[in-house]
């Protein structure tokens, strides 16, 4: 029962009056040697997230996703597979969002965040959870704003989905 499409969730409703921005965007599991997961927390909003962002002009997913997790998180990471576990189609405002969610394997930590001033400004912080915890963690925040509310929904499937992966033995699902 192979499927080679990641699993994806649509979160918000399209509005056909709407004209959206499109942004794709990748997010990582990143465990460490030890099973735990990296985790932001965003004091501004009071939610977290999984370390990622913005695919930009002519970056392949996997460098984004290396990328994304050295800014956020200071750790240098390789990703496990080609494809993505899951991905999540969000409608926000004017937002059209598409995130790949991918799993990785830390490398190294002792790197530091080098945080955006939009993102130093939010509070940004990192932490090292197990998987089942951070879930916990994520799912008890009450986030302040919208975004958090959005944040919050889309990232607990992801890493909800990347435990099922991780229980049933399978590292990664490819995608075509």
């Amino acid at each position: 029962m192979a499927n080679n499409m990641p699993k994806l969730k649509t979160i918000g409703i399209q509005q056909p009056e709407t004209a959206y921005i499109d942004r794709y965007a990748v997010r990582i599991v990143a465990l460490n040697p030890l099973g735990d997961v990296a985790i932001i927390y965003v004091k501004r909003g009071n939610y977290l997230k999984l370390p990622g962002g913005g695919i930009e002009i002519n970056e392949d997913h996997h460098n984004a996703a290396q990328r994304e997790v050295e800014e956020e998180t200071g750790a240098v990471v390789s990703l496990r597979g080609t494809g993505c576990i899951a991905t999540t189609e969000e409608f926000r405002s004017d937002l059209h969002q598409i995130s790949y969610c991918y799993l990785a394997d830390v490398l190294d930590t002792s790197g530091n965040p080098s945080l955006t001033e939009e993102e130093r400004i939010d509070g940004l912080s990192h932490q090292w959870l197990p998987i089942n915890k951070a879930i916990e963690a994520m799912t008890s925040a009450e986030p302040t704003s919208e975004l958090g509310r959005y944040i919050q929904e889309r990232d607990v499937y992801l890493l909800t989905e990347v435990r099922k992966v991780l229980e049933d033995g399978h590292e990664q699902v490819d995608r075509n």
